[in-house]
């Protein structure tokens, strides 16, 4: 990765440009005070050019369910060490990310929501997605099911309180007691209601979607199964177009044919790949705490300590891009969708797209679909 450092007005050219429109295969991109200027085929305009031939320019990867990288989570206290995690995903061409936690007692997450706030407010991550703990204990994977709870009023007005206006998503299980009407709370404060880690029938998750719950966490993982006779949030999820399906695109989380055919039927505006990390992306097996519980990674897969359940990924967003493309048979086009522009879309940021007006978030991809460099907001990150 280059080491140029600090703000740059540069032409890119000569590369691949994957745009909404479009992929231009002799692009060049115009950024300028730290926005993209113009976007074009052909010869360039005149101007500080660099030469990104051979490689693929798509814009920054937007990660709306991300829980830590580099060694280090984001329920860490220690700013220093939330920096470090988002940094670990900045090198892979994330230019934006939620810092999502797992499910702790109300007071210690109002804690944890409280320290990220500031660092939302600083610039560091765009925002906060709580996974818990209103969660099924059925379907809870990877949380402490003596933590889980039911969303009460007071319990979701006091995590909003304490992020300030940072807490972007929360996700919840449909078929707990007072869900609907947290739904209608989270959407009264601009907050994205999710439903996930749930053991809901189809009939238990319409009215919370009803309600305004318009993104599906992990579609598949943490769910009660498909079945014919009783599709399960599984088919409410995916077969309604208010929703937008996050897929964990490791190739362990989902099968790639699962991915297809859900990448398919919701189509590039509804589909979202995430990573679901955890603080050992980035660093390779070991021990992890996981929201108090012990996670070991072996070969790159976390799992409980004496189960099989998953515990997260190691994922990062440029593998999720590459496996989309290679394995799951995305086009670029589509893959772009679903790993920048809609995430940015959903949190209402004027990023996640190649176009004039648009900040500078910029992956510039090998030939392998490997980040070359990266760009954020019109500065090249430093390795």
């Amino acid at each position: 990765m280059s080491t140029w450092g600090g703000p740059v007005d540069v032409i890119l050219t000569g590369g691949r440009v994957v745009t909404p429109g479009g992929v231009l295969e002799n692009g060049w991109v115009s950024v300028r005070d730290g926005r993209i200027a113009a976007v074009g085929e052909g010869v360039a305009p005149e101007g500080p050019v660099t030469d990104v031939s051979g490689c693929t320019i798509v814009p920054g990867f937007v990660d709306i369910h991300c829980h830590g990288g580099g060694g280090d989570a984001f329920t860490n206290s220690d700013p220093a060490k939330v920096r470090k995690a988002a940094s670990a995903h900045r090198r892979h061409g994330t230019t934006t990310l939620l810092a999502s936690l797992v499910s702790r007692p109300v007071p210690e997450l109002a804690d944890q929501v409280s320290a990220l706030a500031e660092l939302t407010q600083e610039g560091v991550v765009a925002g906060i997605h709580l996974e818990g703990p209103f969660l099924s204990a059925a379907r809870c994977g990877a949380h402490d099911p003596a933590i889980l709870c039911p969303p009460e009023q007071t319990s979701v007005t006091k995590l909003l309180d304490a992020g300030k206006g940072t807490v972007r998503m929360i996700t919840i299980a449909p078929e707990l007691e007072g869900a609907v009407q947290a739904v209608r709370q989270l959407v009264d404060n601009n907050v994205l209601a999710a439903i996930g880690h749930t053991d809901a029938t189809e009939a238990q998750v319409r009215p919370a979607v009803d309600a305004g719950a318009s993104v599906a966490t992990h579609l598949f993982n943490g769910m009660r199964p498909l079945h014919h006779r009783e599709p399960g949030p599984i088919g409410a999820l995916l077969d309604d177009d208010r929703v937008t399906v996050e897929l964990i695109c490791d190739l362990v989380h989902l099968h790639p044919t699962a991915v297809r055919l859900a990448a398919r039927h919701a189509g590039r505006n509804r589909t979202i790949l995430i990573t679901d990390a955890i603080a050992a992306a980035g660093v390779g097996d070991g021990v992890y705490d996981v929201g108090g519980l012990e996670v070991r990674v072996v070969d790159g897969v976390p799992t409980l300590a004496g189960g099989a359940a998953l515990a997260g990924s190691t994922l990062t967003m440029d593998v999720a891009f590459r496996n989309a493309v290679n394995s799951c048979g995305l086009t670029l086009m589509e893959a772009v969708y679903a790993t920048s522009t809609r995430g940015a879309e959903l949190l209402g940021l004027d990023t996640g797209k190649l176009q004039a007006g648009c900040a500078a978030d910029i992956v510039v991809l090998d030939a392998e679909l490997k980040p070359r460099d990266v760009m954020v907001r019109g500065e090249w990150v430093k390795e």
